[in-house]
């Protein structure tokens, strides 16, 4: 008898463990669609079949299929969807990045030196604490009502969270490891990219996360004054005309964007940081 026949190989386990990641993930994306065709279902009936819910108060599903074929073929508020998507997406990422390009490297300097924290910190602690919307009557004296004014404003609005998670990133770095870089007389970027930003990754992409939401929520604001295209300015003509069904279509559009965004932006953490595994559902 040949007993090689009855022996089984034992399953790899990293095999194992990605079939579990992605059944976990599975799970979860059919839980999602789930959660969205309820939601659906809640709409059409309390709009469509009861009309519990007046369109006055709240449109319908045709009426909002209505507005997006409009926007996405003839145009409103003074453009298409794809040139307002556009246009909101550049003013986000100019932002986001010039806020970014300070913000966490000044975040690693307070975090690392005791005494870049006692100059910095009084000044951040003097601003931090005024809302971004704060701004936007200094950014019109400043800027007027061009696209530099909304940038400005959505500066301040994503600098601060990636200042504070940077800084807070380095100072949860274990002072051995710290202590070690010395002693080995690591300086200069090699201390900087070789274990202050390492050890302070995780920190810093929660502070971009951070970061990326205010700058979706400050440009809409933003974009509400003077803005002639962008999501914003969407919100803003739709109200002027009673126009609920072209507002839901703009609140929708922004979400998906910041949730696109969002994905992107956790693709280059998981890229940036490949030791971090996703846990299971």
């Amino acid at each position: 008898m040949n007993e090689s026949a009855y022996i089984v190989e034992a399953p790899d386990s990293s095999t194992m463990e990605s079939s579990a990641r992605f059944a976990g993930m599975s799970r979860r994306t059919w839980l999602g669609a789930l959660t969205i065709a309820l939601l659906f279902a809640a709409w059409y009936v309390f709009t469509t079949l009861t009309g519990w819910i007046s369109p006055a108060r709240f449109p319908n599903p045709k009426e909002v299929s209505e507005a997006l074929v409009q926007i996405t073929t003839e145009g409103y508020g003074n453009g298409r969807m794809h040139q307002h998507v556009l246009h909101s997406l550049k003013l986000v990422l100019m932002g986001f990045t010039v806020a970014v390009g300070l913000g966490v490297p000044l975040g690693l300097l307070m975090g690392y030196s005791r005494k870049a924290e006692t100059l910095i910190n009084p000044a951040f602690l003097l601003l931090r604490p005024i809302p971004p919307l704060a701004w936007i009557p200094l950014a019109i004296v400043w800027l007027g009502l061009g696209d530099a004014a909304k940038i400005l404003v959505i500066f301040v609005a994503a600098f601060v969270p990636s200042v504070i998670n940077s800084y807070t990133g380095v100072r949860n770095i274990d002072t051995p490891v710290l202590e070690a870089a010395k002693m080995l007389g690591i300086r200069g970027s090699k201390l900087v990219f070789g274990v202050l930003i390492p050890g302070a990754f995780p920190m810093i992409f929660t502070g971009l996360r951070l970061s990326l939401q205010a700058s979706w929520t400050t440009l809409v604001a933003a974009e509400l004054i003077g803005a002639l295209y962008g999501l914003g300015s969407i919100l803003n003509q739709g109200a002027q005309d009673i126009y609920p069904a072209m507002i839901l279509v703009a609140m929708v559009c922004v979400g998906i964007c910041g949730a696109l965004t969002t994905a992107l932006l956790g693709y280059v953490e998981k890229k940036a940081m490949p030791w971090r595994r996703e846990r299971a559902a």
